[in-house]
Parts: structure tokens; sequence; C-alpha cells
């Protein structure tokens, strides 16, 4: 299983170059994933026709909090993913999350724009950056699962 990962795309309308990113680099993937900071419903739309999940951020506007959760967790293949977007300071946010989570065997999650993709006391956890708005990581980047025998990421710069 091939899973697409986006975060903090910050988008208030439809955006050709984003809707292109989502054809182009993740065509052929199994399933998407946005975790948070969306924005604006109109990112949803741009994931018509494909299977998605996605959860809330902090900047989000109310009609994207009305309709996605805060948290999900679900089941890929024989492991646990929970995606989130995360809260508070950078410093202690995996921490947090994985108190909020649960154990999992996967954690994805947003909010510090800043890619990771680091296996801890045997989670992996897993931000693919920001695909539009990067503020202090050095480019724009997306991420990518693979779901075999283990679980391994992906970050690819755009």
């Amino acid at each position: 299983m091939r899973i697409g990962v986006v975060s903090d795309t910050h988008l208030r309308s439809g955006d050709d170059q984003f809707r292109m990113l989502i054809e182009d680099r993740f065509a052929g993937v199994d399933l998407l994933l946005h975790a948070g900071d969306l924005v604006s419903p109109a990112v949803l739309e741009m994931f018509a026709g494909r299977e998605y999940r996605a959860v809330c951020g902090n900047m989000d506007f109310d009609s994207v909090r009305q309709v996605l959760p805060e948290r999900i967790v679900f089941q890929a293949g024989r492991f646990r993913i929970g995606l989130a977007h995360g809260w508070g300071g950078p410093e202690g946010i995996q921490e947090r999350l994985l108190a909020a989570l649960g154990p999992l065997d996967c954690i994805v999650y947003g909010h510090t724009h800043c890619p990771e993709n680091r296996r801890r006391d045997g989670v992996l956890f897993f931000n693919p950056g920001s695909a539009r708005d990067r503020r202090s990581a050095a480019a724009n980047t997306i991420g990518f699962l693979e779901i075999g025998d283990e679980i391994r990421g992906r970050i690819e710069t755009l």
C-alpha cells in the first residue's frame, strides 16, 4: 500500500498548482492523507474521486472544522496509524501527540511545517512538512508512506 501525505497547505480557495501536484505526484497512491491546516474546504474538493482521510488544524476555517475531526486512528495493512495536526510549540509535539493518540505504529502530523521521518520507541513519527508554506523549512515538501512488512516514510522536495 502506498499513501501520499500533505499538510499545512494554507489555501483559501481552489488552486491549480496544488491540483496539479495532487494529480502528478500522487498518481497511483492508494490513499491520501492531509494532516490539517487546509484552511478552506476547497482543498478537499481537489481530492475528489480519491480515497482520503483528513483532519482539521488550528488555522482551519469553521467550515473545515465542522466536517473534519481533530484526530483519526485507522488501520493500514497490519499497522495502526494516527493522523492529527498537532498543537503548541514544536518542542515536545511528538510526546503530546503520542499521549493524545495512544500507542500506534505510526503518527502522521503537521503543524511545524518541518519534515520529519523518524522512528522513536517503535513509533514512526512522520510529518510531510508543508507543500505550500515552508516558513523555517528549507523547501516545500510532501511525503509518502509505504506499507508492507513494515512502514517506511519518504519525504520529497517540491
